[in-house]
């Protein structure tokens, strides 16, 4: 019985386990199961057991699901190499030739950018790539069809350049744009926090990330998370106020 059916709160906290990994070089998850270690009260692992066993389940079959649940695990074993004479390993692959080999393996041709505007240049590389790959890529640009910010019901003063012509985003439609074409994977290239969601909401091929938007460190999200110690300390001190600007749209 999990918590969850014994009415007690369940608790999800595998981050805790970053402590154990620092001290013993492995967790739970990652032990040997003839090593016998006890799991940590927080650990799904035994609690859920059943909901892990069913889950893996859907891997075992033959269809997409499961052919690409073997995929993505062959790419991360090919995405490593071994060192002569040690047992360390070392990375080999960008996420771009991560993505390739998975596309390559999975058989698929067509795929799918959805790019944010601010990303063009970016964008165009990877298409240059994919072509060079004998892959055939297709873009979609956020802006696409240029309708203005303020018929979302916004103000000026919701806009990053107040007074200035500014088309909204529109995921739902790159989505739907790539659906027509009939993509087989679609990459997300930039798009904002939420226009992410929407696209792969919408998106009816299989789409991953590529680009993960983030204005201030180049697109690297987790640099925020390496700088706690110093640089963005601020976000364990001082609450993120997103109605700083403008009215507070999201309760409309």
């Amino acid at each position: 019985m999990s918590l969850r059916e014994n009415g007690e709160k369940t608790s999800l906290s595998c981050n805790r386990c970053s402590a154990a990994w620092e001290k013993n070089g492995t967790t739970f998850c990652w032990s040997d199961p003839e090593a016998k270690l006890k799991a940590p009260g927080y650990c799904p692992s035994d609690r859920e057991a059943t909901m892990i066993e069913k889950s893996f389940h859907a891997y075992t079959g033959n269809d997409e699901d499961a052919r690409l649940a073997r995929v993505a695990a062959v790419v991360e074993g090919l995405c490593y190499q071994s060192m002569p004479g040690s047992d360390a390993v070392n990375a080999r692959w960008t996420r771009v030739e991560d993505t390739i080999a998975l596309i390559k393996l999975m058989g698929w041709k067509k795929i799918g950018i959805a790019t944010c505007i601010g990303l063009l240049e970016e964008s165009n590389r990877l298409c240059d790539i994919l072509n060079a790959q004998g892959l055939e890529p297709f873009s979609v640009c956020c802006k696409a069809g240029r309708i203005d910010k303020l018929e979302l019901g916004l103000t000026e003063e919701n806009k990053v350049r107040p007074g200035t012509f500014e088309p909204a985003c529109n995921p739902i439609a790159q989505a739907k744009m790539l659906n027509q074409v009939g993509t087989d994977m679609n990459l997300i290239v930039g798009l904002c926090v939420g226009h992410d969601m929407l696209f792969s909401k919408y998106s009816e091929a299989p789409a991953s990330t590529l680009v993960a938007k983030d204005r201030v460190t180049g697109h690297n999200p987790v640099a925020v998370l390496y700088g706690q110690s110093f640089y963005y300390k601020r976000l364990q001190k001082q609450p993120v106020m997103p109605e700083a600007r403008g009215e507070n749209v999201a309760q409309r």
